[in-house]
């Protein structure tokens, strides 16, 4: 028995797998349809069976590189193992895919949280990808788990920001640290000091949008980042970068520009929900090797899911 068909096994009456199973729709409609066909299409494994997965995985959003490597190696074990049936490899496809993710490490999706002291994650990523809601609903999710938690109004750049973290701190009942003042160092500093002086468990730190001039945000973030050092050496403790999945390889191009300026540690993935292009978590994983920590199924605010790639690929192929 393969993996995947183990995971089938595993998943099929499992309730947690549910969220997957629904925010998955639109890439299995789209992809595991496309390779469904394509097994059925196809008799004998040949050149054109392997030029067609290409396409399939390109559209898909796992990236151009990834495919390459990935189809190269489908391709030895074919001829190694003498695989002649394509409804067999069809099943090889989805257990490399897993493998391709697990193979490097890297796969603990859960947040790093400081032994002493406050735990302090950084939220980083360009405007409008629905990092403030993200920040929102994870400090909801840590407060259910008896944490207490501070939300810092870091974005001083985009009108309306600190008003909607506001907002979402009044909605689930969490206090916001922000200032009057342009400089967002200064609204750390006061954030991180009181979760110091008052004993919080958590500091979720909102930043600007910004990447168009990387000089400029290089900078902002190396501030933050000494300001939080100055009071608590060894954070912040995460720095979550926020990703809207339907942008595509965008997103990716988003993930190298940022992990050249900071240290990032995690890919919050929203909208997964929304796009037929669900092979992206693959390709952040191959391109960029961070882990994917978070992934939005949906618009609720449970919907924001803790990452399980054996739960992704159920999601993904379940109807194989």
């Amino acid at each position: 028995m393969g993996l995947f068909s183990k995971i089938k096994n595993a998943f099929s009456k499992d309730k947690e797998a549910e969220k997957y199973d629904k925010g998955l729709t639109k890439t299995r409609r789209e992809f595991a349809t496309e390779i469904s066909n394509l097994s059925r299409k196809y008799r004998n494994i040949d050149e054109d069976y392997f030029e067609e997965l290409e396409n399939i995985l390109i559209m898909a959003d796992i990236g151009v590189n990834t495919v390459m490597k990935f189809v190269d190696k489908l391709r030895t074990r074919v001829k190694e193992e003498k695989i002649k049936d394509t409804d067999t490899l069809k099943e090889i496809i989805v257990d490399e895919l897993l493998i391709m993710y697990v193979d490097s490490g890297i796969l603990d999706s859960k947040i790093k949280y400081s032994e002493k002291g406050p735990t302090v994650i950084l939220f980083i990523g360009v405007n409008g990808v629905g990092k403030t809601t993200s920040i929102g609903k994870i400090a909801s999710k840590m407060k259910k788990e008896g944490k207490r938690v501070l939300l810092v109004a870091g974005d001083t750049f985009r009108a309306g920001a600190i008003e909607q973290i506001n907002k979402w701190g009044e909605k689930i009942d969490v206090p916001v640290v922000s200032t009057s003042s342009k400089d967002p160092s200064a609204t750390v500093y006061d954030g991180i000091n009181l979760a110091l002086k008052e004993g919080y468990d958590a500091v979720l730190v909102d930043t600007a949008g910004r990447l168009q001039n990387k000089v400029n945000l290089m900078n902002e973030l190396g501030k933050i980042n000494n300001v939080i050092k100055k009071l608590i050496p060894d954070a912040p403790h995460e720095t979550m970068l926020v990703i809207d999945a339907t942008t595509g390889q965008n997103g990716i191009a988003q993930a190298k520009a940022f992990n050249e300026v900071t240290n990032v540690t995690g890919i919050i993935l929203t909208k997964l929900d929304g796009t037929a292009k669900g092979g992206i978590v693959l390709a952040i994983r191959e391109e960029v090797n961070i882990p994917v920590k978070f992934v939005g199924l949906g618009e609720r605010e449970e919907d924001l899911e803790p990452f399980d790639i054996e739960k992704y690929i159920y999601g993904l192929f379940k109807d194989l």
